[in-house]
């Protein structure tokens, strides 16, 4: 009996191990799990997710078009009339289905014959009074500056504000997305009316870059028609093609989508949200509001806007050039075209047609799928639709991330002297709550920055935990309403309102206590972002104070737990599909982010490399070539005989290695201590740098991220102008992510050391800390406790470990060499955390053999290649 093999459509013969992970994906989603996917870079991995999700939705909307539905008839009905229903029901549906699909082909018919969709179309006089400039409102008189009426104690107010939603949106967009058709807080929805989506697939990843090139994949992917399109051909069907073009919509921020330069010209993110809402405040005069948002009079073009978007696959920058020829704001445009429809109970048969929404994929970075303010606002529901995260082995930091927040002391200072000012000016003219609250704002700010200035200068640790009621210590502070305060602060408008005042002030000669910096953000704003922190659930984060070398001093709130974060996505979602090349260690997100998760709803996955067996070389090398024990652990990695061992194990591998050698390091700390040390140890008289620089030039990561392309260019360089090259980087650093050392870039990568963190830290003690409580809170031992946190500990480690090694290895073809440096590589706690695809390669058992041996394997290895 022959295995049942599924078509996932792939573009290309899929290897044996793709089909395996499509399939798994496919039963991961139709089984409603929750996946963790492991398939080394090179694989093709993207793809195989492209193809999987795919094939699942089409069947499944295929399901929803012709589904199963009870003839036996309703109270009482005849069987007849259930099958007449149903048929009404099918027809409907399909006939919505095909409508879209003629009106999307005439538009891909149009951008066929045309390079720029309606180019010279519009009037110039229509373009003149559209057009737009840059120049900012000019300042009539100091009234500007100042705060509506506040009165946040209101009846009315609180009852609004029950339905606010907390975050980087304001109510304004809420009301917009209102007016475009999306969800709102504020609606009260008919009784017999849900408010539900069609299935879609929201496919995340954390760079724009990884979201290009999965676009770029899903070009390729061509799924056959719909079984139902055959049925409306020489009626409905009226010629349309028989091709199935995937409806894929790219959502992006403000900075990303804004095609008012009037916004733009603001700078930063922040900034460019803001001068956007301010733009649609009813106070702005009519002149001055934004031409290009949508409202009733332009609807037709949001229709327009989204039928182009789904006529083709198209990336963030085409939307971007779509609304400047439609004249029309993308980034909203864009929500309006995600919007959930209206869908009747099955007894409104008549109504079914508005069953379905067209996009079936949308593509957008972590901070929108991943924090609720955004999703909510934006009208994103995750309900029964398909998560799927790619590059999910930073999953975990990139939510800390995300809910960690740091402000300097310097920050703090200035804003102390801003709010003075605009206090100093217009505490006469400030009435009922804007006074109380102005007042309390200048209260808590200074409590802090004493807080911080205090603990800085009575201790010699460079880090330091605070508490908050050690920050909220100030005079007064304990009776200040956090929730109150920080929600006027978004209301108010008031960090706008003083910055505004200060470069007006600072223009006319006044000591404002800043510098004019017209388009920042406003210090203001990114404090009271610190201030929201302060309302966190003590359990859930801390607060540290640190000095840097410069002596500057900040003060940092960092998340300890993300489960919390991402739990409502787990819920909300049908499944979730978290895949990446380097997931090992899995056991981490089974026990700090999965941790509520029935064990029978998880799903783990990995598999090994496509390439032969014999195209990966991978050792443990636990000695030098001088016999010594080589551990770089921190109380011995810095002595001299390891250093020169290290220098005199690279020379061996430069040797025999050819083109490129990537090394690895610990830190960029560690790595400037060898370098100097190398420049001082000789061997007749010949420096350990200048040895190894005779076999290959030496190319030296830096720790300023924007010179890492400008050293990877002269040492792809030097590879191509056959000199070879050793590339000295840093584990976590730059180069240890998002690059490819494909071929002659990477035949060769070493790690030196493990890069643990450090373990003395106030943040890890925290985080271990928090890991031990929350064990024995749970029912475990202390023991118990210790053992996960030092569990967390090492993977955190390995998974540095192993995003680096797995950046050789990019294509079926293409073979390289992975040596690990230290001894305990070669131990089961340590080489047990490596991928599969490596430990597949390693000796049986795991022992350090020789290094000669090591190194004959080597020239062996590379002698047997092309």
């Amino acid at each position: 009996m022959t295995s049942f093999t599924r078509d996932f459509h792939h573009p290309y013969e899929p290897y044996a191990i793709q089909q395996e992970l499509m399939t798994a994906v496919y039963d991961c989603i139709a089984e409603g799990k929750v996946g963790i996917f492991e398939s080394p870079t090179g694989t093709g991995k993207s793809l195989s997710l492209i193809c999987s999700t795919l094939t699942w939705l089409r069947e499944e909307q295929e399901r929803a078009v012709d589904p199963a539905v009870d003839l036996d008839g309703r109270d009482g009905e005849p069987t007849w009339l259930g099958e007449q229903a149903r048929r009404r029901r099918t027809e409907k549906l399909v006939q919505h289905r095909l409508d879209l699909e003629s009106r999307l082909d005439k538009i891909r018919d149009n951008e066929a014959r045309q390079k720029r969709m309606y180019e010279g179309s519009e009037p110039a006089a229509k373009r003149a009074k559209g057009s737009l400039d840059s120049r900012h409102m000019e300042v009539e008189d100091e009234r500007q500056f100042l705060l509506d009426d506040y009165e946040s104690d209101s009846e009315a107010r609180e009852s609004a504000s029950a339905n606010e939603t907390p975050g980087p949106f304001s109510a304004a967009t809420l009301h917009l997305m209102q007016k475009l058709g999306g969800p709102s807080t504020l609606a009260t929805p008919n009784a017999d009316i849900e408010l539900t989506d069609d299935l879609k697939v929201f496919f995340c990843s954390r760079t724009h870059s990884q979201l290009t090139q999965f676009i770029s994949e899903l070009r390729r992917v061509h799924l056959p028609p719909a079984p139902w399109a055959d049925r409306g051909r020489g009626s409905s069907f009226n010629g349309v093609q028989q091709r199935n073009v995937v409806k894929h919509l790219p959502l992006g921020s403000r900075k990303n989508l804004c095609i008012n330069p009037k916004v733009l010209n603001a700078g930063n993110a922040v900034a460019i949200n803001e001068r956007c809402l301010d733009l649609q405040q009813p106070s702005t005069p009519q002149d001055k509001k934004c031409t290009f948002l949508p409202n009733k009079d332009n609807e037709v073009l949001v229709n327009d806007f989204r039928d182009h978007t789904l006529a083709k696959i198209r990336d963030v920058e085409d939307l971007g050039i779509l609304g400047k020829h439609l004249r029309i704001c993308p980034y909203y445009s864009a929500r309006a075209t995600i919007k959930p429809s209206e869908v009747f109970p099955q007894k409104s048969w008549a109504e079914m047609d508005k069953f379905l929404t067209e996009v079936q994929i949308v593509t957008l970075p972590y901070q929108l799928l991943l924090m609720k303010s955004a999703r909510e606002a934006l009208g994103i529901s995750l309900k029964d639709h398909v998560v799927v995260i790619d590059e999910a082995h930073n999953l975990m930091d990139a939510i800390a991330s995300m809910y960690s927040i740091a402000v300097t002391q310097s920050q703090l200072n200035r804003c102390q002297a801003q709010l003075r000012a605009y206090l100093q000016k217009f505490r006469k003219r400030l009435q009922g709550k804007n006074r109380v609250y102005v007042t309390q704002t200048v209260r808590l700010i200074d409590s802090i920055a004493e807080c911080l200035e205090k603990t800085m200068s009575t201790t010699r640790n460079n880090e330091i935990q605070v508490s908050v009621s050690d920050l909220m210590g100030g005079k007064g502070v304990d009776q200040i309403n956090l929730y109150k305060l920080v929600r006027y602060l978004g209301q108010s408008k008031l960090a706008r309102k003083v910055d505004s005042y200060i470069d007006f002030a600072l223009q006319k000669g006044a000591n404002g206590g800043s510098d004019s910096h017209g388009g920042t953000t406003p210090v203001l704003t990114h404090v009271q972002g610190f201030l929201q922190s302060l309302m966190n659930p003590a359990a859930e984060g801390r607060f540290f104070a640190e000095r840097d070398e410069s002596k500057a001093v900040t003060l940092k709130y960092m998340l300890l737990d993300p489960t919390f974060h991402f739990k409502e996505v787990v819920d909300d979602a049908r499944a979730v599909v978290l895949a990446g090349g380097t997931m090992s260690p899995m056991g981490d997100y089974a026990r700090h982010l999965f941790s509520y998760v029935p064990p029978e709803r998880l799903k783990t996955w990995s598999c090994g490399h496509i390439i032969p067996e014999d195209n990966l070389f991978v050792r443990c090398i636990g000695q030098s070539s001088d016999g010594m024990e080589l551990d770089f652990s921190f109380a011995k990695r810095e002595s001299m005989p390891m250093i020169d061992a290290l220098g005199n194990c690279l020379l061996h591998m430069a040797a025999t290695i050819p083109d490129g050698l990537v090394v690895f390091f610990p830190s960029y700390a560690y790595l400037a201590y060898v370098l100097t040390q190398w420049q001082t140890l000789t061997c007749n008289s010949i420096t350990t740098r200048t040895r190894l620089e005779k076999l290959k030039p030496v190319f030296q990561e830096s720790k300023v991220a924007s010179h890492a392309e400008d050293v990877l260019q002269q040492y792809s360089k030097a590879i191509d102008d056959g000199r070879g090259g050793i590339l000295l980087s840093v584990v976590g650093g730059k180069l240890s992510e998002g690059i490819n050392f494909s071929d002659k870039l990477g035949r060769g990568v070493a790690v030196v050391g493990l890069p643990f963190p450090n373990i003395h830290s106030a943040q890890w003690k925290a985080k271990l800390e928090y890991i031990e409580r929350s064990i024995v809170d749970g029912g475990g031992s202390s023991m118990e406790g210790k053992a996960a946190g030092r569990e967390l500990y090492e993977n955190a480690c390995m998974r540095a470990v192993n995003q680096s090694i797995g950046r050789a290895i990019r294509h079926q073809k293409d073979f390289a060499s992975i040596l690990l440096l230290d001894r305990r590589y070669s131990t089961p706690r340590i080489g047990d955390k490596l991928p599969s695809w490596i430990k597949q390669a390693l000796p049986l058992a795991n022992t350090a053999p020789a290094f000669s041996e090591t190194v004959r394997g080597l020239r062996n290895f590379f002698q047997a290649k092309p």
